[in-house]
């Protein structure tokens, strides 16, 4: 499987664009620069079969409706946070002056399901506490955290939805269970690791 992050928008947020063996694409959180992630995806000659949300705040959902309209595919999210895609308070984007309405997702995941990318499987982990809804995506040893952890730090918790005491429950019991080589790709920042966040994350 291949990997490729483009960091998008203002603040820079990591959107993953997973390819599996046979050309099906899958995407992470595409919140802004839509014709930046059409290209590219036209340039790797792939059809996109899912947009996956890891959690609904604008800076990762921003791209969605254009790129649902592009590629035919289908988007998914919690059924906690699918209300944040059709309302701009929940999503934030309101109170930056430039409101993002998406429509529903066409599939709401739940924790354990799983997605089908070629040959990966990816699990769904639910690790509410940024928001009500967040989740994680685990594959062969990575797991893609959005603004649930990141290389350092965890995600805010004082947006709607958002709790310290749950997100790090969340954060020690379904992420740091991992295998400890198993690589993060967070929705902001750099990659690290399990072990790496399980030994010098100063809020674990």
């Amino acid at each position: 499987m291949q990997i490729h992050t483009f960091p998008v928008g203002d603040i820079g947020a990591n959107c993953y664009l997973l390819v599996s063996e046979d050309k099906q694409g899958l995407l992470i959180d595409p919140g802004a620069e839509p014709a930046k992630l059409i290209t590219a995806i036209q340039n790797l000659g792939i059809g996109i079969k899912y947009i996956v949300l890891t959690h609904g705040h604008l800076d990762h959902i921003g791209a969605v409706e254009e790129l649902r309209k592009q590629t035919g595919s289908k988007v998914l999210i919690h059924e906690l946070d699918n209300p944040c895609l059709t309302d701009s308070k929940l999503n934030l984007s309101y109170f930056f002056g430039s409101p993002i309405l998406c429509g529903e997702a066409d599939m709401l995941i739940k924790d354990g399901e799983q997605i089908t990318l070629g040959n990966e499987t990816f699990t769904v982990l639910h690790t509410p506490g940024h928001t009500a809804g967040g989740v994680c995506l685990v594959g062969a040893e990575v797991v893609f955290t959005g603004d649930t952890l990141f290389a350092g730090s965890v995600g805010r918790t004082d947006f709607p939805g958002g709790s310290m005491d749950t997100l790090i429950e969340s954060i020690k019991g379904k992420i740091l269970t991992l295998e400890p080589h198993t690589k993060v790709y967070p929705g902001h920042g750099p990659t690290t690791t399990v072990e790496e966040e399980k030994r010098n994350n100063p809020y674990l």
